[in-house]
């Protein structure tokens, strides 16, 4: 049974909220070019800066270099960073799910190891889960990892690998175990040095023409023993229980946020009948998208494991942020119709709003970034159809 329990953040979180807008008013430099879908910007020096302020790793021990902050804390500070559009792809993977795994599953020496360098924003990590051929069925994959004297012998191609390029690590799934009827059991996880360890990274370019995905090939690389995340073969319950992460927070519907911003901006005080229920319709999809992530972080934050309800955050989510341009489209069909309304190639720089002479100039070029952008954002953490059969399988339907 899904539980959204309705829950509100503290009011104690205000104080922070103002916090972060005054330090990214004062930050301005790090936001020339603003998207709220988190794997863009990826601004080392940012993410540093966030570290000095103890915003990595929020919820994580001090004795790790963390806060010891509240899951409704982290939230405030994800959800402000993303609404400007702050350049945070860098530190991302590392604080929401890498850094997670390595506190429940990591051995104490990879967690001295490993998690300061992550609040610090110095150290930076990449998923290792999807492979050719297999889309987001985890079970089936194929890359192996079998014993070699002390350590592990890696074979095999994972795909989709944000930022691998640019990252320091990458919590890969392998296969250590034979396959046998049960499709989750020998799996297991483990930490890769993708700058020192011979794996092949080759990025790949998108239609925006960024370069944050990757294919990661692995020719017999050798890794130490001690690189083994958790136990050898608890890789299924481990990489379930990190999708959690994953899949609930406001990432999970803001990546589009900033095309709303900007056709409110464009709309004015005095939007026309179809602008204002574009702007009405779309409000109301992320007020409820944030009151049911809210309740997610709500339930981390007692400790619990929203699996399902991750999924349907994500789900419903993703759903809102490939429609919202659409929506948009069709709100503003004239505004979209000039010349270089798809002229975009990459990161934005974003003109003034005020001092344009076009309203509309940067919602168009918003509007064509986000666009481009948009086939991922139904892949990343699991297409539709799995996470359709979470869901299912969590209301006992399958």
């Amino acid at each position: 049974m899904l539980r959204f329990e309705p829950t509100s953040l503290p009011e104690n979180t205000e104080p922070l909220r103002q916090e972060v807008r005054d330090f990214l008013s004062r930050e301005g430099a790090h936001l020339q070019s603003r998207n709220s879908d988190f794997t863009t910007g990826h601004d080392p020096a940012f993410s540093a800066k966030l570290g000095a302020k103890g915003w990595i790793g929020m919820t994580w021990p001090e004795a790790v270099g963390g806060g010891e902050c509240s899951f409704f804390e982290r939230y405030v500070v994800t959800e402000e960073l993303l609404a400007a559009g702050a350049p945070v792809a860098a530190h991302w993977i590392a604080d929401r799910q890498s850094g997670p795994l390595l506190l429940r599953f990591g051995t104490q020496a990879q967690k001295q190891q490993y998690l300061p360098g992550i609040t610090r924003g110095e150290s930076y990590f990449s998923i290792g889960m999807s492979e050719p051929n297999s889309g987001s069925d985890l079970a089936s994959v194929r890359t192996t990892a079998r014993r070699e004297g002390d350590g592990w012998l890696i074979n095999g191609t994972k795909l989709w690998s944000t930022d691998a390029h640019r990252n320091h690590y990458m919590v890969a799934l392998v296969r250590t175990e034979a396959p046998s009827d049960n499709r989750h059991a020998g799996l297991s996880q483990i930490l890769v040095d993708l700058r020192n360890d011979s794996a092949q990274i080759r990025p790949i370019k998108n239609m925006a023409g960024g370069e944050d995905f990757n294919e990661v090939v692995f020719e017999d690389v050798l890794v130490p023993a001690d690189r083994v995340v958790g136990e050898p073969g608890n890789g299924w319950q481990q990489v379930t229980s990190e999708l959690a992460y994953e899949r609930s927070g406001p990432e999970r519907f803001l990546s589009a946020f900033r095309v709303l911003v900007e056709f409110v901006r464009a709309a004015g005080k005095r939007p026309s009948p179809t602008e204002a229920a574009l702007i009405g319709r779309a409000t109301a999809h992320l007020l409820a998208l944030r009151r049911m992530s809210i309740s997610v972080a709500g339930m981390l934050q007692a400790g619990q494991s929203p699996d399902v309800e991750a999924a349907l955050v994500k789900a419903l989510g993703n759903d809102f942020e490939k429609l919202l341009p659409e929506m948009a489209r069709l709100a503003a069909p004239d505004a979209l119709a000039a010349p270089d309304a798809l002229a975009s190639s990459g990161a934005l720089a974003v003109p003034d709003p005020v001092t344009s002479d076009d309203r509309w100039q940067t919602f168009r070029a918003t509007f064509a970034d986000t666009l481009l952008l948009s086939p991922s954002f139904t892949i990343r953490g699991g297409t539709r159809e799995i996470l359709r059969g979470v869901i299912a399988r969590g209301l006992g339907l399958r």
